[in-house]
């Protein structure tokens, strides 16, 4: 009866000149990415990644003033579809409706275009004027213990786990926003936050899951954009920490992947060789290049292939999505190497060409400068490649520096190898833009590695903070956290920092449960930081060092104007320093501020040093 009833309305609507109500069949789109773009960009492009099941049998249409269709692309997974979509100056923001057809049927969704925010291309990036923070926010502080555990990630807090989740979150990030300002940082450096849903180690974030989302164990994108807003409020700028090198063996293309060249090796796990020499080696065979680049991390780090057209569109708008709805001063690239070199140079570029001031630092752990001086801007290698990236993390400094503070001063041991290291210098068109740091979460802690000595800690404290370079500190260091020497002892490098956590013995945010000598660090780091922020000279001066002796190292910071003597002295005894050989940078008489003490010194022909000790000292500027 109902089928006929249905029928009879049918043909009176047919007669009526009418057409038969039909329900609009349900959107074929599951997810797309990015989940929104913006008009009034540079590059006027954007692919969209359609994922839903057979939504590669839709065809697309857009019908907005200012915005149309340039490219649809198919690969033989039938559940992805991408679409190029061209934003031309006349397009509006606001909603985009975008019709997709199979056959006879029709549905539309809705796309989101948004206003950009004012000033967003010139925003600036981070320099020789800050000092970044390296943090881990699981192992920071714990502002929201409420989301410790959230539905549908699989590995859950456990305090007690040095490899575990610890709780460490983006209310924890806010609520310490006073203290990192009050120590003197100017800028904030978090792993990444992005959500990584692996059985275990998750906390790292290295292994992404969903490059679209932050990790529910940290909270919410509302959440992380609050963050920013309000670090950048109080004169804090936030770096993010990308991989666009590898994704976890939990992220969600592993279980339907978009192309059977999706990830490197047809999609099937290959060892990277960790080869980093072999991308500018003239004499490396493609055999150990390919291995190198296209060699998976580790087998819970699927290596992405860059090759794929689809993929690398989808890796540069990811890093340029995050920077315009977060508000970020600069990225970090981790294994920044591992990815193809053609790949990284037009990812670099295309985000350089949105933002020409945001800050980039590229992770290439090598202590060979020239492997090191490749990824640097500026220069056309042997090979013809040249690098966009602004900044390079500086291990060629960084990693015998520990050593060389422990050492005793001999012919060519201590300060003289530190002294020679600096040669290397020439192989970079701006040295000063390399970030050199005293650790991060992949080292030993500084206090450990120098066998937990106070007095060392703070002369490599003072040179990282001094040198020409972009300094950053690993959190923890400003009360002497230890760790173990060992390279393969990565969770032990990533303690809690204290008081990040209801009921801690130990705070190192109000001081409670310090000992006098972590008390002492915190304050001679605090003093430091401080006055760096507005030390002109030493965030654009020009370096001049003189060759060690007798236990004294004796570095310049300078500029027409002003000059900053950094003296670092060894001797278990006070130290009688000759200021004649000096004399290109010192004048017989001047006088000088020491910006630990505060006091006032005249320096004569001899300045006497205390044992084991760092002095800074801040000469009369030069009327």
């Amino acid at each position: 009866m109902r089928a006929l009833v249905r029928r009879l309305l049918t043909g009176f609507a047919l007669l009526a000149g009418l057409h038969p109500a039909v329900a609009a069949p349900a959107s074929p789109v599951s997810r797309v990415d990015p989940p929104n773009w913006w008009v009034g960009m540079r590059h006027e492009q954007v692919e969209l990644m359609l994922n839903g099941p057979h939504i590669a049998e839709w065809s697309p249409n857009v019908n907005v003033p200012g915005v149309r269709i340039v490219a649809t692309t198919r690969s033989s997974n039938p559940n992805y579809l991408w679409v190029t979509l061209d934003i031309q100056g006349e397009a509006r923001a606001g909603a985009l409706p975008v019709t997709l057809r199979r056959g006879a049927e029709a549905t539309t969704w809705g796309y989101e275009l948004r206003e950009r925010e004012r000033g967003s291309a010139q925003r600036a990036g981070f320099g020789a004027a800050d000092v970044i923070l390296n943090l881990m926010p699981d192992r920071w502080v714990n502002g929201d213990p409420d989301n410790d555990n959230r539905p549908g990630l699989t590995e859950q807090a456990d305090r007690k786990l040095a490899g575990g989740r610890h709780g460490g979150d983006i209310a924890g990030l806010i609520q310490s926003l006073d203290h990192i300002a009050a120590m003197g940082y100017t800028t904030i450096w978090p792993t990444p936050l992005t959500e990584s849903n692996q059985p275990a180690f998750s906390y790292h974030g290295y292994g992404t899951t969903d490059a679209y989302r932050i990790d529910p164990r940290y909270g919410s994108m509302a959440d992380y954009q609050r963050f920013v807003a309000l670090a950048r409020a109080k004169g804090l700028k936030v770096i993010q920490d990308l991989v666009p090198n590898h994704i976890g063996s939990g992220h969600w293309w592993m279980k339907d992947l978009p192309a059977p060249d999706w990830l490197s090796n047809r999609n099937q796990f290959v060892f990277t060789s960790h080869a980093r020499t072999t991308v500018s080696d003239p004499y490396a065979s493609a055999f150990d290049k390919e291995r190198f680049t296209s060699g998976w991390f580790d087998s819970s780090l699927p290596d992405k292939n860059h090759r794929n057209p689809q993929m690398a569109n989808y890796e540069i708008q990811n890093a340029i999505w995050w920077i315009e709805t977060a508000g970020l001063a600069g990225l970090r690239v981790d294994t920044y190497a591992y990815s193809d070199a053609a790949f990284i140079r037009e990812w670099t570029r295309r985000i350089l060409g949105e933002y020409p001031q945001l800050g980039m630092v590229g992770e290439e752990w090598s202590d060979n400068p020239s492997v090191q001086a490749f990824w640097a801007r500026g220069r056309t290698q042997a090979n013809g490649y040249v690098s966009p990236l602004p900044s390079v993390m500086d291990f060629v400094v960084h990693t015998p520096l520990a050593k060389t503070l422990r050492e005793p001063e001999t012919f060519n041991t201590g300060f003289k190898e530190l002294y020679n290291l600096l040669v290397s210098d020439q192989l970079y068109a701006d040295p000063g833009r390399l970030v050199l740091f005293d650790g991060n979460h992949d080292t030993p802690r500084i206090f450990s590695a120098l066998n937990e000595d106070a007095a060392l800690t703070r002369m490599a404290l003072a040179y990282v903070l001094l040198m020409k370079r972009i300094p950053q500190i690993y959190y923890g260091t400003e009360v002497l956290m230890t760790s173990p020497k060992a390279l393969n002892a990565f969770d032990a490098f990533r303690d809690d920092f204290p008081g990040g956590w209801s009921g801690d013995a130990v705070n190192a945010f109000t001081g409670v449960g310090l000992k006098p000598e972590q008390a002492q660090a915190q304050a001679w780091l605090r003093t430091l930081l401080n006055w760096r922020k507005t030390a002109r000279v030493v965030h654009e001066g020009q370096l001049m060092h003189f060759h060690p002796d007798a236990g004294a190292y004796v570095l310049f910071r300078y500029d027409e104007r002003d000059t900053v003597m950094l003296i670092l002295n060894k001797n278990s005894t006070p130290t009688l320093l000759d200021t004649v050989r000096y004399r290109e940078r010192l004048p017989l008489g001047a006088g000088a501020r020491d910006v630990i003490t505060g006091e006032r010194v005249t320096l004569g022909a001899q300045i006497t040093l205390p044992p084991r000790s760092v002095t800074v000292l801040q000469l009369d500027a030069v009327r």
